[in-house]
């Protein structure tokens, strides 16, 4: 596609839904996107979690799927196959590709299960989380058997994503502390610049925040290496730092309803 000529480029759709989960998709917000493997949340969990909502009132029944669904993920779900450090990279560096081009990525953190990125977004979220999605979607399937990811079925990830548009600065600083904060939350690492698959590992100590409307947005970005440089990536730590996360424990549905409702 020629991105030279506007007529040709895609329209944003604004709020949208494609009947499960609402979208906003702006070119002019910030964006904070959350994306999952397949297997992340079992279809059994899923299905117990609508029913215990029914009977909340409309306005918080989608934060309050949210908060459970990220909790349930949290716990490290289904076959975290980005746990492994080799595809844990192949994501990151599949955010970093296009930053500059088709977004800005300000913040982004790659976990077990499931990924966290913040973008100032240049076309359609949609295409642009597709674009994420089918790339490392194939190599993981073509590497699922040699390197014993345990992904099942023929699809890697789940068909929709969590978007949030940001409202203003003191939401983008709590929306980047979230993203940074994940790993240690879920007891993977002790401080967030341990984890070397977010941008937590990549600013420099005094780097100014990111602000709305201001270049200062791309502070992570200006202390990135390029990806283009063989040594830009974080070293790799030993497999052990993925491979010693425990995988979830097999629960009944009756356990499962009470598991993420803290």
């Amino acid at each position: 596609m020629d991105t030279s000529n506007p007529t040709s480029a895609p329209i944003p759709l604004g709020w949208y839904s494609r009947g499960y989960l609402p979208h906003c998709d702006e070119t002019s917000r910030f964006q904070s996107i959350t994306f999952r493997l397949a297997d992340s949340l079992p279809k059994d969990a899923a299905a117990c979690l609508e029913e215990q909502l029914l009977l909340a009132p409309d306005k918080v029944r989608a934060n309050e799927r949210r908060r459970r669904i990220e909790a349930w993920v949290d716990a490290g779900t289904g076959c975290c196959a980005l746990r492994h450090p080799a595809v844990a990279a192949l994501m990151q560096e599949t955010l970093l590709k296009f930053d500059g081009a088709r977004y800005r990525l300000i913040a982004w953190c790659v976990m077990p299960n499931h990924v966290h990125t913040l973008i100032d977004p240049k076309g359609p979220l949609a295409r642009i989380v597709q674009s994420w999605k089918s790339y490392t979607g194939r190599w993981i399937l073509a590497h699922n058997a040699e390197m014993g990811l345990g992904v099942p079925g023929k699809g890697c990830w789940m068909r929709e994503y969590w978007d949030r548009y940001i409202r203003d600065e003191n939401h983008l600083r709590q929306v980047i502390q979230y993203i940074h904060e994940n790993p240690v939350k879920a007891g993977l690492c002790r401080i967030p610049t341990d984890w070397p698959w977010s941008s937590a590992a990549r600013v420099s100590p005094g780097t100014a925040e990111p602000q709305l409307g201001s270049e200062n947005n791309r502070a992570c970005s200006r202390q990135r290496p390029s990806i283009s440089d063989e040594h830009s990536l974080a070293p790799m730590p030993s497999p052990v730092v993925f491979a010693s996360l425990p995988p979830p424990a097999k629960t009944s549905s009756a356990t499962r309803s009470t598991v993420d409702t803290r």
